[in-house]
C-alpha cells in the first residue's frame, strides 16, 4: 500500500487535523468541517484515520538485542506519587555516557516516542523518555483518549516533574553527570522551558516546540538548536520575539526551518512525516549533542 504524505491532503485539512490534536477544536468539529473535503468515497472519518499514527513499524523494535530498555519510576517532587518513563541504553557500554531526555508530544508516552527514545540510544546516550500521563494512569494506548487526559494535567505541576527526571539523569550511575534534551511539539515547549531552568543542562533540541516568553531567556545558558516547520504558521510565529530575547541575551542558539514541510515533520508514524527533513534534522541534532556532550 502506498504511504500517503502530507501533499495527499487538502491544506485546509491538515490545518483542521493541527487544530483537532492541539485541542482548539473538537473530533466532532473536525469531522464536521473536514467533510467537504473528502472525495472519491472517503468520509471526514476516513481522512483522520489517515492522519492518524500508525505504530506497526517501528525504527528500532522494542527487543532489538543492541539495547538494555525498561521502565523506571522516581518521585515525583509535587509528592503526588511515582513518575515512570522509559530508560535505553546500549547494552554493551563501555562506560558512562551523557544522557538524553525524550521530552513526548501532547499524547503521553506512545509506541513512537519509545521508538525515538531507542534511536537516541543507539546513537551512545543513555535515553530516557518520561510519560506525563503516568499520574492519570499512562499513555491509555489510544491517541483520542491520550490527548483528553493531556487536558487534565496541571502543566505546572508537569513541568516540574519533567525538570525533576532531567535531574536523575544526572545522577544515574551509567550516565556522565551531562544531560541533553530533545522534544517534540508539546515537548519541544519543555526542551525550550528546561532551558529557562537549569543553567547547568548541556544541550537542548526542541523540533517544533513553543517558545518560552521572553522575560524567562534571560536565564538560559544552554547551547540550543531548534527545528521549526515551514508551513507551521503557529510555531513560527513565536519565533521573532524569541530570537530577539535570544540575540539579547547573547544565547547560543541555531535555529533551522525546513521549507515546506509541517509541524510533525519528524514523526514516521503519520502523513505529515517528511523524509529528508527528519533525517536531516535528526543528523544536525545527534551531531549536536556529540559536540556540547562530550
Amino acid at each position: 500500500m502506498t504511504r500517503l504524505r502530507a501533499d495527499d491532503f487538502d491544506p485546509e485539512v491538515l490545518q483542521l487535523f493541527d487544530g483537532y490534536v492541539h485541542g482548539r477544536i473538537t473530533r466532532r468539529d473536525f469531522l464536521a468541517r473536514a467533510g467537504r473535503y473528502a472525495a472519491g468515497g472517503a468520509t471526514a472519518a476516513t481522512l483522520l484515520a489517515q492522519l492518524s499514527p500508525s505504530f506497526a513499524a517501528p525504527v528500532v523494535a522494542p527487543g532489538d538485542a543492541r539495547l538494555e530498555t525498561g521502565y523506571r519510576e522516581f518521585p515525583s517532587p509535587q509528592g503526588h506519587g511515582k513518575l515512570r518513563g522509559y530508560l535505553a541504553r546500549p547494552a554493551r557500554a563501555a562506560g558512562a555516557l551523557p544522557a538524553i531526555l525524550v521530552a513526548h508530544e501532547n499524547r503521553g508516552l506512545n509506541p513512537h516516542i519509545e521508538d525515538v527514545a531507542r534511536r537516541v540510544a543507539l546513537a551512545g546516550y543513555v535515553a530516557f523518555a518520561p510519560d506525563a500521563l503516568f499520574p492519570l494512569g499512562g499513555y491509555p494506548g489510544d491517541e483520542d483518549e491520550a490527548r483528553a487526559l493531556f487536558l487534565r494535567l496541571d502543566q505546572v505541576r508537569t513541568r516540574a516533574d519533567f525538570l525533576a527526571a532531567a535531574h536523575l539523569l544526572a545522577t544515574l550511575p551509567q550516565a556522565t553527570g551531562k544531560v541533553g534534551v530533545v522534544g517534540f511539539c508539546w515537548g519541544g515547549g519543555i526542551a525550550n522551558y528546561l532551558a529557562t531552568q537549569w543553567p547547568d543542562l548541556g544541550a537542548a533540541v526542541p523540533f517544533y516546540g513553543a517558545q518560552p516568553p521572553a522575560a524567562e531567556v534571560a536565564t538560559i545558558r544552554t547551547p540550543l538548536m531548534i527545528h521549526d516547520a515551514g508551513r507551521d504558521e503557529r510555531i513560527l510565529a513565536g519565533w521573532p520575539a524569541y530570537e530577539e530575547a535570544l540575540k539579547a541575551h547573547r544565547v547560543p542558539y541555531r535555529h533551522v526551518t525546513y521549507p515546506g514541510v509541517e509541524h510533525g515533520f519528524h514523526n514516521d508514524t503519520t502523513p505529515r512525516y517528511d523524509e529528508a527533513a527528519a533525517r536531516l534534522a535528526w543528523e544536525r541534532t545527534m551531531a549536536f549533542f556529540k559536540e556540547k556532550l562530550a
